[in-house]
């Protein structure tokens, strides 16, 4: 951890609601004029698209199991080095998987080069003189047997819903925007939980805060689910593992946020459509005492 190079790791899984708290950090560094270092943990996977459908069939062959939660398609000693290295210097490499045409055409103006979707970027310094790194992903916290990411960690944010949740928005997501089938969608699933219990499921008991949604209406079967949940058919649950540490004002955030209610002594609920709105509350005058720790 370094006070003067901080690092924040926003931590979930894909469709977990990761894009709401990013954005809730670019609105308070907009706000505040910091200049964030921002790093996309999918950057940091082994394997470009070709490469991994290759290992995955290679793997399934073979009777192992391998996914994008797991060590053997990601490179968590490179992500630890960096977080090291940023802390210690303020500098470090990144790179960008590419996701779409897009931002093909974007880093390819950029760069002067002909990558297509599913391909990296080369790695490249990091800008200088930012202010924190800023870590978006499923392993901002990870710890496994070669890497220990989390120790490196300043701030650290779980987003994740409950598990029939989370299921119904990846089922919506791959089937509408990916056209994939409902067996090869629970295939995947199937595929990737002995890799979600090891090495995702545990990241939520290292973070500083953690923001759980969970629906009001039934998801019991989430395999049947016709529609997604709304914002305001849910509640998120907000766990704070050190609310004296984090100075958080319970009473402050509870004016704040209308129709909030404490539910444990380090746990708040709020309405799911208030959840944007809760992170900047709650999140802001935390990042503002680290910069202000960064000139002690």
């Amino acid at each position: 951890m370094s006070k003067k190079h901080p690092i924040v790791a926003v931590t979930g899984s894909s469709g977990a609601g990761t894009t709401t708290v990013k954005r809730a950090f670019e609105h308070i560094f907009y706000r505040d004029g910091i200049e964030a270092a921002v790093i996309e943990g999918d950057s940091f996977h082994r394997y470009d698209r070709v490469a991994m459908k290759a290992e995955m069939a290679k793997a399934s062959d073979e009777g192992r199991n391998l996914s994008h939660f797991g060590p053997e398609a990601n490179r968590f000693d490179l992500l630890e080095d960096l977080f090291a290295s940023y802390g210690d210097t303020g500098g470090g490499k990144r790179r960008y998987y590419i996701h779409s045409e897009e931002e093909a055409e974007a880093h390819n103006a950029r760069l002067a080069t002909t990558l297509n979707p599913g391909q990296f970027t080369p790695w490249e310094d990091l800008p200088a003189d930012t202010d924190l790194l800023f870590y978006e992903g499923l392993h901002g916290l990870v710890v496994s047997e070669d890497a220990d990411v989390a120790k490196h960690v300043d701030l650290g944010v779980g987003v994740v819903p409950i598990v029939n949740l989370e299921w119904i928005q990846k089922i919506h997501r791959d089937n509408l925007e990916r056209g994939y089938s409902a067996e090869a969608i629970v295939d995947t699933i199937m595929r990737r939980m002995p890799d979600y219990i090891r090495h995702i499921t545990p990241q939520f008991s290292l973070t500083d805060i953690n923001f759980q949604r969970v629906p009001t209406v039934d998801t019991s079967n989430p395999f049947i689910a016709r529609d997604i949940p709304t914002p305001d058919e849910s509640f998120v649950i907000i766990r704070f593992k050190d609310p004296e540490g984090l100075e958080v004002d319970f009473p402050y955030l509870l004016s704040m946020i209308h129709d909030s209610f404490m539910s444990r002594r380090n746990t708040m609920v709020v309405p799911g459509g208030k959840m944007g709105f809760a992170m900047e509350v709650i999140l802001q005058p935390i990042i503002e005492r680290m910069m202000d720790a960064r000139q002690v």
